[in-house]
């Protein structure tokens, strides 16, 4: 059987079978990060993703950004599980008749965001390769108490999301800022009890939520903001790579936010029984079933 008849979260589940873990790994295949046991109120965030060539930026596309974002997302799944993050290797397939000023300004953009958020590049790999592919392994942590996973939403809950989405590939994705610290302040101060970074679409992602945590939901059109370069709402629902926070709260905990009168956040649904799937209802006030598109590598 090829890998295309399953495809990548039904490879994904095959591979989350055959693995085994012991008791000092709390979370493992599933989630933004891994949560593994650390100190005695503090966990290990521990999490990877590999930029291709082709896939996840162009030939075209400026070293410095391509760089920029190669650290950027592994940044963004440490701020989905409301993390701080430290060290990280970073591993480089690279062609041997690149120019090494290329290199160098690839280095520099990982570089620059490094030092802005206080992460140590302490190694790597480096190997002959016909496309750029770059794979970062960040090292995080959190406070047992702040900790978020995507499993945690509840029937009642509302659905919020910050930032704007859609149209990312239009440049976006390469110089989008990890919400590190909105995280940080949504966990100190309302505990979302699920959360997850955008990076395959607004539909994929709520239904990674939703998976992990035995509901459903339902979305309102008239609700969703639509990014600047977002040409429709199908955009905003399926191309992904915004890389925005989408967590839920309690209806207490969002009365609460919304007091705070902060426009990032934006509420765009709530969470339902399990049964009813996943809707939308639209400008018209009709419902409608969102289909499970969004990015997926096969």
């Amino acid at each position: 059987m090829q890998i295309s008849r399953i495809g990548e979260f039904g490879l994904i589940e095959r591979i989350k079978k055959l693995t085994r873990t012991d008791s000092s790994v709390i979370k493992g295949i599933g989630d933004d990060c891994a949560v593994i046991r650390g100190s005695a109120n503090k966990y290990l965030l521990f999490t990877c993703d590999m930029l291709i060539e082709g896939v996840d930026f162009r030939p075209k596309d400026r070293p410095y950004l391509i760089g920029r974002k190669s650290l950027a997302v592994s940044l963004s799944d440490i701020a989905a599980c409301a993390g701080k993050p430290g060290h990280c290797l970073v591993s480089l397939g690279i062609n041997k008749n690149t120019k090494l000023e290329k290199v160098d300004a690839i280095y520099k953009g990982m570089l620059d965001l490094a030092r802005r958020y206080k992460v140590n590049i302490v190694g790597g790999d480096i190997s002959r390769a016909d496309k750029l592919t770059i794979d970062v392994s960040m090292l995080g942590e959190v406070e047992k108490k702040y900790l978020i996973l995507r499993s945690g939403a509840r029937p009642g809950d509302i659905v919020f999301v910050s930032g704007s989405l859609g149209g990312s590939i239009r440049g976006r994705h390469l110089s989008f800022e990890p919400r590190l610290k909105e995280a940080r302040f949504l966990a100190e101060n309302f505990k979302p009890s699920a959360m997850i970074d955008i990076s395959d679409g607004l539909a994929q992602d709520l239904r990674q939520i939703l998976k992990a945590s035995g509901v459903g939901g339902v979305l309102y059109e008239e609700l969703i903001p639509l990014a600047r370069q977002a040409r429709s709402l199908r955009e905003a629902l399926y191309m992904g790579e915004d890389f925005e926070l989408l967590f839920t709260l309690s209806r207490s905990q969002a009365n609460r936010l919304f007091m705070q009168g902060l426009k990032l956040f934006r509420p765009i649904g709530e969470i339902t029984k399990a049964k009813s799937g996943l809707k939308l209802i639209d400008r018209e006030n009709r419902i409608r079933f969102i289909n499970s598109g969004g990015f997926r590598h096969f």
